[in-house]
């Protein structure tokens, strides 16, 4: 099958994805590569394991493999059965939890590793609050200390509002943005925020 071939059979499969379940897809195509290549910017093979969430067909994954993470270091997370299957046949090596995100803290990682990065293609902004808490306390639950989560947006700020921020103890902070995705992204490291040491008296 040629790239324009799988190209046009994934973004059928997004619109068909979107048509059923709008909130949960939220968008009618997959991501472009200028967004692909802007999300995984800081990626290396030094990362070491790397979670992504809402892999959907694949764009960021294959992204990230081009960084030099290992596919045998990535865990997919993917709830849509429809992209769940191809994901399992185009990253054979890749560890694939079909789930929901919200249930990432009571998952065990495969081979108990330490996640050095996670990179996510939800639409956090048509997510419940409470549910994008449960996502957030997850991510960070199955990271390293100096762990990054890498979210995109189509909005103008990032998609974690700050009380809820501020409630986890995370930063955001802008990565960049895009305008050759369709539409134009932006994407957000968010951090945990630097413990604050007592006062020595």
């Amino acid at each position: 099958m040629t790239t324009m071939t799988t190209t046009c059979a994934d973004t059928f499969d997004f619109f068909r994805a979107w048509l059923r379940a709008p909130l949960r897809v939220a968008s009618i195509v997959p991501s472009g590569q200028a967004l692909a290549e802007l999300i995984t910017s800081e990626l290396t093979a030094e990362t070491g394991p790397v979670l992504e969430l809402g892999p959907g067909s694949g764009v960021f994954t294959r992204a990230i493999i081009n960084r030099g993470v290992r596919e045998s270091d990535l865990v997919l997370v993917e709830s849509g059965a429809e992209f769940a299957t191809k994901l399992a046949f185009r990253f054979p090596a890749a560890h694939l939890l079909q789930m929901d995100a919200a249930a990432l803290r009571s998952v065990e990682i495969p081979q108990g590793w330490p996640v050095g990065a996670v990179v996510s293609g939800l639409p956090l902004l048509s997510i419940p609050v409470k549910k994008v808490m449960a996502i957030l306390e997850g991510a960070f639950a199955q990271m390293g200390a100096d762990g990054a989560f890498y979210q995109f947006t189509y909005g103008p700020r990032c998609p974690v509002p700050r009380p809820i921020l501020d409630r986890l103890g995370l930063k955001a902070t802008l990565v960049g943005q895009t305008f050759a995705n369709l539409p134009p992204a932006r994407v957000y490291r968010i951090r945990r925020r630097p413990a604050r040491l007592a006062p020595a008296w």
